[in-house]
């Protein structure tokens, strides 16, 4: 009988430990989806935290993702004065029939590269700084030998420009560049192709300001090919005249006095 009695008393014992251990697995259990929670709220702070950080970044930043580029002056001035004035003269049905600039082609002969390395370099040069974009080099296209030419050779380097560059260099050449010519008077009316566009020669590089004469090495000359939309030398005329090219004013239908 006793033996019975303290095997009761060891069995009762025994329960409330497994209780115990029961209440502990248990309040383990509830305790973990509230570190879960804990977990993704802390992660939430961290992200939007980081979010705040970029965003206060980027408005401190000098240089914003989109820039708001305003049109050069030339720009202004064809939409402004010189396209209306072209729409009333000429009678057009259409806004899309005035004439306006199309291209500008700057290009560099270089005969002499064949007998100096650099040149084509230093023309490259002088070309970028001219008009704010990288020339590309042009190549012969066959053999000529009395010239002692054979094909591939650099011959010279040109720039299209079109677009803004288009209308700051045009700005750049009428304004500053074409009245430090020596003696200037101004530019033929004859230089037409006859569809509106013109060609204009230019002896020395050192005219534009943007070049440091004492970094020349040779003076070379340019070819600048403006190209309109004119159907006729007039139209092209009356538009290169709107937009300020200094040409000679054609005297032979005037009275004299």
């Amino acid at each position: 009988m006793v033996s019975k009695k303290n095997n009761k008393e060891n069995d009762d014992k025994e329960k409330p430990v497994k209780k115990a251990r029961s209440s502990s697995s248990s309040k383990s259990t509830t305790k973990s989806p509230a570190k879960a929670k804990k977990v993704v709220a802390s992660e939430k702070k961290v992200s939007t935290s980081s979010a705040k950080k970029v965003v206060a970044s980027e408005k401190k930043g000098s240089t914003p993702s989109v820039k708001k580029v305003d049109s050069p002056r030339l720009k202004i001035k064809f939409d402004n004065e010189v396209l209306p004035s072209l729409f009333n003269e000429f009678g057009y049905k259409s806004v899309m029939e005035v004439p306006r600039l199309e291209k500008i082609v700057v290009n560099i002969g270089l005969g002499e590269a064949l007998v100096n390395g650099k040149a084509v370099e230093n023309a490259t040069r002088d070309l970028s700084i001219i008009t704010g974009q990288k020339p590309i080099v042009n190549n012969a296209r066959k053999s000529i030998a009395n010239f002692k030419l054979r094909e591939g050779q650099a011959v010279g380097v040109s720039v299209t420009l079109r677009g803004r560059r288009m209308y700051e260099f045009f700005d750049r050449l009428v304004s500053s560049s074409l009245p430090r010519i020596r003696d200037f008077r101004g530019l033929s009316r004859k230089s037409v192709d006859g569809s509106g566009n013109y060609s204009l020669g230019i002896r020395e590089q050192s005219i534009f300001p943007e070049i440091d004469y004492n970094s020349i090495d040779k003076v070379r000359g340019l070819q600048v090919v403006i190209t309109t939309t004119a159907r006729n030398n007039n139209e092209g005329i009356r538009l290169l005249e709107g937009l300020g090219m200094p040409l000679i004013q054609d005297t032979r239908n005037k009275p004299n006095n």
